[in-house]
């Protein structure tokens, strides 16, 4: 398993024994050191943040969500049940702002 950033994965993140969507924002890497993945947890619960990043509507989510970059977090592949979807490459580079905004990183010029 070779998850890409901007893959949208169901994962088991040890919360009421379910599963939750999580955007994989991980570098691309052929040969990774470890089993492991970045990723950023997607929610309903918007709080209209700059921790946020809205995400158009989505055919494989039942409801408008956002991607919550206060909840970066990591976790085995293993953990990963099943791609549903990936962003389009102008919502993963909004992620990436957010990222950089919520990590005080500045990002190149594009």
């Amino acid at each position: 398993m070779n998850p890409r950033p901007g893959e949208i994965w169901l994962a088991d993140l040890g919360l009421a024994a379910k599963t939750r969507p999580v955007v994989i924002v991980s570098r691309q890497d052929p040969d990774p050191p470890r089993s492991l993945v970045l990723y950023v947890p997607l929610t309903t619960q918007r709080r209209n943040s700059p921790y946020e990043v809205p995400l158009p509507r989505l055919p494989f989510l039942d409801r408008e969500s956002v991607a919550n970059v206060q909840g970066l977090g990591s976790l085995p592949t293993v953990r990963l049940e099943r791609k549903i979807g990936k962003l389009s490459t102008e919502v993963l580079e909004r992620l990436k702002d957010a990222l950089a905004f919520v990590l005080d990183l500045e990002r190149a010029a594009k």
